[in-house]
């Protein structure tokens, strides 16, 4: 190894363990953090971030990645030494393009946009949340302009969250979702009293949640002895190292499948990053390499695996020991069918497997629209009902259930709602690929069992951390670019079979 990269590798490295500080301090504050530490909290973590801010953009490190880019220069390309290089020099060029008025000036509006869009969603209040929208969409597409980009300017904000990804392809993409999901939700709509889950509104003691949702996490192939499960009210994972990466969930006493289902996502967060090779551990290119890819990892472990048929006949007989009364004479093929019922709703976060992705087409439409300055904030809440009920057949009566439902324009995150749908298609592909490629994954899947499937996605996608960008994964992945039609294929065929279309 050459002795500019080495002395590069261990200032990236050193920069990596303030990151994961501020992680812990960031999961402790979620977790166990008492009440009134939030403000010591809060200033501890913005300088550990101020830290590692100052020690990416000095002029020592730029120095130092300049010499170790001569001295690899012929590195292969998929090498580990070309690959960190590529996204170091990436990251730190971005960097360099904000200045700190710019900074400021973001964060001044998002964090008065979070304030006015939590006191306005609560009191029903579009118009006191409208020029704070505008003003996030008006800084959003600064940032876009300094980001720069080919064709239209969503695509340099998409190119944050998903890179490599350009919002034509998406757009092509969630135009075929759209085109062959819609009439699937529709004709499910005739046959509304198709499929039974009252059995699922009970009272399930959060005590046996606790230990089922372990139990679940532990059968797809969480590793407990390099995690924990804690407790919060908005379930997330976080890596410290491939060796400490923590889950979390959320316990509601009447409504069990919510913490089951939360742990089997965060799970498959978590395992991805517990997957990363370990000579890539600690440094830049150690974590997942987009918001789609990752969302991938978590949507295969919750749906396509926590919500087959396979999977609950093997492990149901657990779940009935834990609920004895709640599930008392039910069957598997009914809590199979329940928990995979299709009911069109208007909250995201509510919805089932099949209507997810068109809550998800809606605000990507919307947001490019607000982005490339074809639709004016004062016209959002109209465009949205009218695509609610084009998608989905429903329609908020107020904008606290429509438009104000999410934080994430507040926050000026545009480009990341698509990158949740993406995950459901990568999810398909990677698992369509897997099938083909080891008829044992089949198999093993049948009986609930997850082994061979972890192998192969160790092998294919989590090992590879970031090295590769996210189309560039599913083409090593798969031998094929991001398409509509495995997620079509597998929809078609379950929801199908469930409704007997």
């Amino acid at each position: 190894m050459s002795e500019h990269y080495q002395a590069l590798l261990e200032k990236l490295k050193a920069i990596t363990d303030v990151e994961k500080a501020v992680a812990v301090l960031d999961w402790d504050r979620e977790t166990y953090m008492p009440e009134h530490g939030i403000a010591g909290r809060t200033r501890q973590i913005s300088t550990l971030s101020e830290i590692a801010h100052r020690m990416f953009t000095s002029n020592e490190l730029g120095d130092l990645l300049a010499a170790a880019e001569n001295e690899q220069r012929e590195a292969a390309y998929d090498s580990d030494e070309a690959s960190m290089l590529r996204s170091v020099r990436r990251e730190y060029d971005e960097q360099g393009l904000f200045t700190p008025e710019f900074v400021r000036r973001r964060s001044e509006v998002t964090g008065a946009a979070g304030a006015a869009w939590a006191a306005c969603r609560k009191k029903n209040d579009f118009a006191g949340f409208r020029p704070h929208l505008e003003a996030s969409v008006a800084i959003a597409q600064e940032a876009a302009d300094i980001y720069g980009y080919d064709d239209e300017k969503y695509d340099a904000l998409l190119d944050k969250y998903e890179r490599g990804m350009k919002t034509a392809a998406v757009r092509r993409i969630f135009d075929e979702v759209k085109a062959q999901t819609v009439p699937l939700i529709q004709a499910i709509n005739e046959r509304k009293g198709a499929i039974d889950d009252r059995m699922l509104a009970q009272d399930f003691p959060v005590e046996a949640q606790r230990t089922m949702c372990r139990y679940a996490a532990e059968s797809v192939g969480y590793d407990f002895s390099r995690g924990n499960l804690a407790e919060v009210h908005h379930p997330f994972s976080t890596s410290f190292g491939r060796n400490d990466v923590r889950i979390t969930t959320r316990f509601a006493p009447e409504y069990a499948v919510s913490s089951l289902f939360a742990t089997l996502h965060e799970s498959g967060h978590a395992m991805y990053e517990q997957g990363i090779a370990e000579a890539l551990d600690g440094t830049p290119i150690g974590k997942g390499t987009s918001s789609g890819i990752h969302e991938s990892q978590s949507r295969l472990f919750e749906n396509q695996v926590g919500r087959s048929l396979g999977y609950w006949q093997a492990h149901f007989e657990v779940l009935q020991r834990h609920f004895p009364e709640q599930l008392k004479g039910v069957s598997v093929e009914q809590f199979y069918r329940a928990i995979n019922k299709v009911q069109p709703s208007l909250i995201r976060v509510e919805a089932d497997e099949l209507t997810y992705n068109m809550h998800i087409i809606l605000r990507f439409e919307l947001e490019q629209a607000l982005i490339n300055g074809d639709l004016k904030v004062a016209d959002l809440p109209g465009a949205w009902r009218e695509k609610m009920q084009t998608l989905l057949g429903v329609v908020p009566e107020t904008d606290s259930k429509g438009v104000l439902q999410d934080i994430h324009w507040s926050m000026a995150a545009f480009g990341y709602f698509p990158t949740y749908t993406l995950g459901n298609l990568y999810s398909a592909q990677f698992m369509a690929a897997a099938r083909q490629q080891d008829a044992r994954i089949e198999a093993g899947l049948a009986q609930g069992k997850t082994t061979q499937l972890l192998a192969w996605l160790r092998e294919n996608v989590h090992r590879h951390g970031s090295k590769y960008d996210a189309p560039e994964l599913c083409r090593r992945a798969t031998g094929q670019t991001l398409s509509a039609e495995p997620f079509v294929h597998y929809v078609r065929e379950k929801f199908g079979a469930l409704y007997a279309l």
